[in-house]
This record gives structure tokens, sequence and C-alpha cells, in this order.
């Protein structure tokens, strides 16, 4: 089970790993590619909103067997709904890109 301050510390793993790269863009496409499960946070109305950019597939699984599956994840801080749309759709394999 996930939770928020658990969110909150990997985003800033991230970040930090994301800021510290001289490309920062494929600093972020490495991060992505490493983890099982990667979801993007950011500030909603309710406090914080979740969208997720990888593994959806196996969080599905997870949910429908109720099987504590092992998965690695991470999350990635974002300002909103819209930018964690964005970012799901340009680090999508270019297969799955061309059919949206």
């Amino acid at each position: 089970m996930l939770n928020f301050d658990e969110l909150r510390e990997l985003a800033a793993d991230v970040r930090v790993f994301v800021d510290v790269a001289e490309d920062k863009a494929a600093a972020l496409r490495s991060v992505i590619d490493a983890y099982d499960v990667v979801l993007a946070i950011f500030p909603s109305g309710d406090g914080m909103g979740l969208h997720v950019i990888k593994g959806k597939a196996i969080l599905d699984q997870i949910a429908t067997s109720r099987s504590h599956a092992a998965y690695s994840h991470t999350a990635i801080a974002v300002p909103d709904l819209e930018h964690a749309e964005v970012l799901k759709y340009l680090t999508a394999p270019t297969d799955q890109r061309i059919a949206a």
C-alpha cells in the first residue's frame, strides 16, 4: 500500500536526480524506464491528485486479484493533471503514441 508521504519523498528524490542531470529529458525518461509503476502527483482541491504515468495494467491486476505482488514504483511531481497526462503521452512507447 502506497502512502502520500512516501510518494512525496520519492518525487523529491526524482526531482533532485533530474535537476542535477545535464540532459533533464533523458534523466526523466530513464527514471520512467527504470520502474514498473510511475505515478504523477500534483496539488488538487482534495489535497493531492494521482495519475498513473506507467504501470496501470500492473495496478489493475493487483486490485482485481487482491494480490500483494512486488513491483518497483516511484513518483514524479507535476503542477497539475494536464502536465501528468502530457508526460504520460510523451513517455509512452512510440507505437502507443501513434495509436492515440
